[in-house]
């Protein structure tokens, strides 16, 4: 089953509100997105525990509903 990019952003939104976040369906088929997502919250953590928190976010879909997220993640400059 196929996810929208929308409900991609929603999910990454509730756990991270002051996030700016932008999603992008790289394939049309619904399971294979790149993601953009800034967020105060990143701030001095490292790379791989910003991505930990958006896969956290998802709620278990990366690898089900989810196929491939291409994710870059920072704290606002």
């Amino acid at each position: 089953m196929a996810m929208e990019a929308s409900e991609i952003e929603a999910l990454i939104k509730e756990a991270l509100p002051d996030a700016k976040v932008t999603v992008e369906d790289l394939a049309g088929d619904g399971d294979h997105y790149a993601a953009t997502v800034i967020s105060d919250q990143f701030r001095g953590l490292s790379r791989v525990r910003q991505h930990q928190i958006v896969y956290a976010a998802l709620r278990g879909r990366m690898g089900g509903a989810l196929h491939a997220l291409a994710l870059q993640t920072s704290a606002p400059e």
